[in-house]
């Protein structure tokens, strides 16, 4: 395809999706029994910080995902700092709009599961480039099938001439890959992922709008019930992935630096968990394969664990919203669904469609999933399309057609 640099596919093992470092797979981590008990404390207004507008955002039409026309301008919530009660303060919005038709996007992290749909439906209307290292086989093919423009690119690679070759004008940048630090390695981790935010928004700096994707891992865990938002302490502690969420803090340190000095419109996304027929499924489907295989499920000894799942088709329709609502300072929201779903609920549903039996098992380390207020979010975007349980009836139909509705 013209434009592009390229090498042929180069030849290594499928990576596990969980280990993929070009994917979201969601907020999962070791808990102990500590965090038990409790009931999640409801918010009505805390977070939403709707600063002088016309007409809230959420009782606005909702727009496809290719709207015409320029969107309206105003004012929009902005994030507090941590213990602080939120406060209007004067911001500088994008003031270009959020259309998404003719438009020239850059996407990193393409080939995961919240990037990938994105990439390929904008795709249909834009000119979309995918940066990244395709190193699974046949991955680098699917992108340029749906018309998507490939660019060979290693995060891991901090030196100036890392983006040598590519276009600036980007007029929009989703920013999903990530270095997770599995190797333990937490001070590379951090350079590389602050590093390449930075080398991204420089090389982008005339965007209209660039959205980080982050992750809700890095809040400090509270009790299995608690809703989230985006005021919440932070802790950086993961024990199924330590360098995880100390990777996204620093990288939202970043980020939120870069857009003040560049003047660069920013939205950060914390995601929740992602899950849909693309790619590998997300975390309801690793969970069923390993009911398929017998493997024991760890859930917590009273209650469950509780997450806000997000389809991929939602996802999609949002991200033209999160891109509009970029502005100086950055805008910072939760990024999940808007029902709470409880894991065991999950599997009992996976259950219930299939007939295969899960080997749930009290135990005092769980994977650890959280759920989010939705409000800040849904004032952004509107409302989610896809009930969980359509969601998951959905992606097992495409994943696991032999299993559905037995």
């Amino acid at each position: 395809m013209g434009g592009t640099r390229r090498r042929p596919d180069e030849p290594g093992p499928q990576l596990h999706a969980e280990r993929s470092g070009e994917v979201h797979d969601g907020l999962l981590r070791g808990s102990a029994a500590r965090h038990q008990g409790g009931l999640a404390q409801q918010r009505t207004a805390q977070v939403g910080r709707v600063l002088h507008r016309r007409e809230p955002l959420h009782r606005r039409p909702r727009r496809a995902l290719h709207p015409d026309g320029a969107a309206a301008r105003g004012h929009l919530p902005v994030d507090p700092p941590q213990g602080a009660r939120p406060r209007a303060r004067r911001r500088r919005l994008n003031p270009r709009g959020d259309t998404v038709n003719g438009k020239k996007i850059l996407v990193t992290g393409g080939t995961g599961q919240v990037a990938g749909p994105v990439a390929k439906a904008l795709a249909a209307d834009n000119e979309v480039w995918a940066l990244g290292r395709f190193g699974s086989p046949g991955s680098e093919r699917e992108l340029t099938r749906h018309g998507i423009h490939t660019f060979r690119w290693d995060m891991n690679d901090t030196s100036a001439d890392s983006l040598k070759g590519l276009p600036e004008d980007f007029t929009h940048v989703i920013h999903s890959a990530v270095r997770r630090g599995e190797d333990g390695d937490v001070t590379t981790a951090v350079e590389v992922n602050s590093v390449a935010a930075g080398r991204l928004m420089t090389h982008c700096r005339t965007a209209e709008a660039f959205l980080y994707v982050s992750t809700g891992a890095l809040y400090a865990r509270q009790t299995l019930d608690h809703q989230y938002t985006e005021s919440d302490p932070l802790d950086g502690k993961a024990d199924w992935l330590p360098a995880y969420p100390v990777v996204k803090i620093a990288a939202e340190g970043t980020v939120r630096a870069y857009a003040q000095t560049l003047g660069l419109p920013t939205t950060i996304a914390r995601m929740n968990i992602a899950y849909g027929p693309g790619g590998y499924g997300g975390v309801p489907m690793l969970y069923f394969r390993r009911m398929l295989a017998g493997e024991p499920i760890p859930v917590p000894l009273e209650g469950q664990n509780w997450c806000s799942l997000l389809h991929t088709d939602d996802i999609v329709e949002q991200v033209p919203h999160l891109w509009k609502a970029a502005g100086v300072p950055v805008t910072l929201t939760n990024w999940g669904g808007d029902e709470s779903v409880g894991m065991t609920d999950c599997v009992r549903y996976l259950e219930e469609l299939t007939g295969v039996r899960a080997n749930l098992v009290p135990s005092e380390v769980t994977r650890e999933t959280y759920r989010f207020d939705p409000t800040l979010r849904r004032e952004l975007t509107g409302p989610c399309k896809v009930t969980w349980r359509e969601g998951v009836r959905s992606t097992l139909e495409a994943l696991y057609p032999e299993y559905a509705d037995r």
